[in-house]
């Protein structure tokens, strides 16, 4: 098994710095591996300020996720926001993202930073957002608001958006689709989920994947457990035809 020029895939973090770190080092990336986050750095954890420094500083890639959008639609104006924005954001964990940084403050170098975050990357055979695409949309055509947030018309696509090309996202905690396990990878159509919904009490589970050598690497933020599988035994396959019908659990 290589471990050099790997390629690897971080699911949502939602502030859990301590998990992060003891992730990256069972992975131990080196300084010629890729590093992509999927975005929703912040928000739900204890520790977003601390995770945004670290990837931030890391040059790693990241994703803008839900999360970052939503914030960057409170903080980035500063005029006018509606309360009900500001309101959804702090509801979706802002409140624990705020109280992560000192004085309750969050620095224009991290506001900055999420400015600039790619809605998307093209990896060539790997393509990357947030959320997914609009199958009915062109691609040219998309935003944030389909790259960061489209569920359902996504994940129940019957055939995949790219013909040569596998879409890897977060954004939907796994467990919410039929039949697939708390820790558990989802596969459908020409994507796979990642976002093992680290900060929900039914799972803890935050995911790197190590694409280029097909193993996936797993810490619980709750507990010290750890564990490494093959890509193959970690995904569990989706039904298309279930998707529309399932009730979520986040």
């Amino acid at each position: 098994m290589s471990n050099h020029h790997r390629r690897i895939f971080i699911g949502d973090v939602h502030g859990y710095y301590d998990g992060l770190m003891t992730l990256l080092e069972a992975i131990a990336p080196g300084s010629d591996d890729q590093v992509y986050f999927l975005g929703d750095l912040i928000d739900r954890g204890p520790q977003s300020a601390q995770v945004v420094e670290f990837v931030r500083q890391s040059g790693y890639s990241c994703l803008l996720g839900n999360h970052e959008q939503m914030l960057l639609d409170v903080l980035a104006s500063r005029i006018n926001v509606p309360t009900v924005v500001q309101q959804n954001w702090l509801y979706s964990g802002g409140f624990a993202t705020i109280t992560s940084y000192k004085e309750a403050t969050i620095p224009e170098s991290h506001i900055d930073w999420m400015l600039q975050l790619p809605t998307h990357l093209d990896l060539g055979d790997i393509w990357l957002a947030h959320a997914g695409i609009a199958p009915t949309m062109p691609l040219a055509e998309q935003t944030a608001e389909q790259f960061c947030w489209v569920r359902e018309e996504f994940h129940s696509i019957k055939e995949p958006y790219f013909s040569d090309k596998l879409i890897i996202i977060g954004h939907t905690i796994t467990f919410t689709f039929p039949g697939v396990a708390p820790g558990s990878l989802a596969r459908g159509q020409g994507w796979l989920d990642i976002d093992t919904g680290a900060y929900h009490p039914r799972s803890g589970w935050l995911t790197g994947l190590d694409f280029t050598n097909r193993q996936v690497y797993q810490v619980n933020v709750f507990g010290s457990q750890m564990r490494t599988l093959p890509l193959e035994a970690a995904m569990t396959q989706i039904n298309p035809a279930q998707v529309r019908a399932r009730r979520l659990l986040i």
